[in-house]
């Protein structure tokens, strides 16, 4: 008969992980603490905006949420309200009176492919989130 691994002796979990070993670079990702509550919080805000093609709401839901985990993993903490307002303000979302589908091109696909999601999130470099971090 075999027996679980005691808690002491597991590995621990890679996202809770902080050292300078950490891969790095495109592909890779930035991991921070509670990353799935940017979803709920970018599902809150982008239910205020106004789409002029309804099936675009979850791709833009999908992108703004990768987007603010990456702006909180930068500094070490979970997702907040600031760093989904900051991933919309960066595609010009909150401004628009109307979403409509030129402003949606970059976001589609993205609730469904994971490759397109990292693709989406590689291209936003940490100089388009960080300038925006000192003034919180």
């Amino acid at each position: 008969m075999t027996t679980a691994t005691p808690e002491l002796a597991r590995p621990p979990k890679p996202g809770l992980q902080r050292s300078a070993s950490r891969l790095s670079g495109a592909g890779h990702g930035t991991p921070a603490p509670g990353e799935g509550f940017a979803l709920t919080i970018a599902q809150r805000e982008v239910a205020k905006l106004k789409f002029a093609h309804e099936h675009d709401r979850h791709d833009v839901e999908t992108g703004v949420a990768l987007v603010a985990a990456k702006r909180a993993s930068l500094v070490g903490r979970g997702p907040i309200l600031s760093d989904v307002q900051t991933a919309l303000d960066i595609f010009g979302l909150r401004d628009a009176p109307v979403v409509d589908h030129e402003l949606c091109v970059g976001f589609a696909g993205l609730a469904h492919s994971y490759a397109a999601q990292r693709r989406f999130v590689d291209a936003v470099t940490d100089e388009q989130l960080v300038p925006t971090i000192s003034s919180l």
